[in-house]
């Protein structure tokens, strides 16, 4: 049996769910998603707690349990909490600044890089080398996340580029020196 498809997904106040044609669909203070869920899957709302079952022990069912559980757990904490990453900007002259609802990033390139939020997503700019990325959709934050810090991935020598906050980048030491 699973141990974490067998645990009950409990829903705090202010957080309704509802089943319709196998689509759960979860709505809290945030805002609201909705999940297609396999139809081997059976979920269930009991009052204030939503259960997954599988229908037997086959490889596949197994695989599906765990995941279609964390999936809906997911998405109870997002309409309720939201879901953050944070992204640091290192590098001499590299710097970020919010313009409207456009995040500019000057990154070393000739050009600016312009990345503007979307309805899920919003981008905010603290300091001039942080970017903080906040929604209630855990994927499409780390999707995001992760497209921002493709425009500038860190590299081992200097440490130069977008870095998670808790990403530590292993250095490489330069040339060696002279040779004979």
């Amino acid at each position: 049996m699973s141990r974490i498809g067998r645990k009950p997904i409990n829903i705090p106040a202010g957080v309704t769910a509802s089943i319709a044609d196998g689509v759960i669909t979860v709505k809290g203070p945030k805002g609201s998603l909705d999940f297609k869920y396999n139809p081997a899957m059976t979920v269930e709302v009991k009052g204030d707690v939503i259960e997954v079952t599988r229908p037997d022990d086959t490889k596949e069912n197994r695989s599906l349990h765990g995941l279609t559980r964390t999936l809906i757990h997911n998405m109870v904490i997002g309409v309720t909490e939201g879901y953050k990453k944070t992204l640091e900007v290192n590098g001499v002259g590299y710097r970020v600044q919010k313009q409207g609802n456009k995040c500019v990033m000057n990154l070393g390139y000739s050009h600016q890089v312009i990345v503007e939020d979307t309805d899920d997503i919003k981008i905010e700019v603290p300091d001039p080398n942080k970017i903080i990325i906040t929604g209630i959709d855990k994927q499409k934050v780390g999707q995001f996340a992760a497209e921002v810090r493709e425009k500038r991935p860190p590299e081992p020598y200097k440490g130069k580029g977008i870095k998670y906050d808790y990403e530590v980048i292993r250095r490489k030491e330069g040339k060696a020196g002279k040779g004979k």
